[in-house]
């Protein structure tokens, strides 16, 4: 009795563990230089889905979702969470998932959850190890000396056309202390012209020298 149920044991199908499981391989650290990021996720599936939905969390417990893409034989469709600029590409056996416009806040943990939607059974893939996603910072410093140069400019500007400020003011200081002078000697010479002393004949004297008729002053013969 124990032997015939031994045989009808054997003889009932046993379920293949391997069947219906999605595993999902990714790099473990993606550097980001240009705020541009190409996320892989590999992955094998054993079931016999048509319909899938691949999504990118981040964090440590995947609590943001962001960015998703879903497909069948016939259709494709994919959104981005308005935080994010991320878009999904599916090709063969794996979900390529492009980020731009990233900032340094936004380096973190980043997992990639591949889903066997339907027919049923449903299936995902356990969590990854995950890729951590380092955003570099912007490089801010080099704005520094770029301000300080134009600075630097304005100062030595400033300083020259001081220069040349204080240079034309005492040229022209000392042009209007000449020209002042020459006003006082030109007016010492004026009305210097010589007249006939009155009791002094006229001869001898130049003829623009003035005169004066004495003969007024005679008595009058007849």
């Amino acid at each position: 009795m124990l032997l015939g149920i031994l045989v009808v044991l054997c003889f009932i199908p046993t379920a293949d563990v391997t069947e219906n499981k999605i595993l999902v391989a990714q790099r473990p650290l993606l550097i980001v230089d240009n705020k541009t990021a190409t996320l892989v996720c590999n992955y094998t599936y054993n079931g016999t889905g048509k319909e899938f939905r691949a999504s990118l969390h981040k964090g440590t417990d995947s609590a943001v979702e962001v960015c998703f893409i879903s497909w069948n034989t016939t259709k494709i469709s994919s959104n981005s969470n308005k935080e994010f600029n991320c878009q999904g590409i599916h090709d063969k056996d794996k979900v390529i998932f492009n980020l731009w416009n990233m900032t340094a806040s936004q380096t973190d943990i980043y997992f990639c959850k591949i889903e066997a939607m339907y027919p049923p059974p449903y299936v995902y893939n356990e969590k990854s190890n995950g890729t951590v996603i380092h955003v570099k910072e912007t490089p801010s410093q080099t704005q520094q000396p770029q301000s300080a140069i134009p600075l630097w400019i304005m100062v030595a500007v400033t300083g020259v056309l001081a220069f040349y400020s204080m240079l034309l003011t005492a040229v022209f200081i000392n042009y209007w202390q000449k020209s002042k002078t020459n006003m006082y000697h030109q007016s010492d010479y004026m009305n210097m012209t010589p007249r006939h002393p009155p009791y002094q004949k006229n001869k001898g004297y130049p003829s623009y020298a003035p005169t004066r008729d004495y003969t007024a002053y005679r008595s009058w013969q007849p």
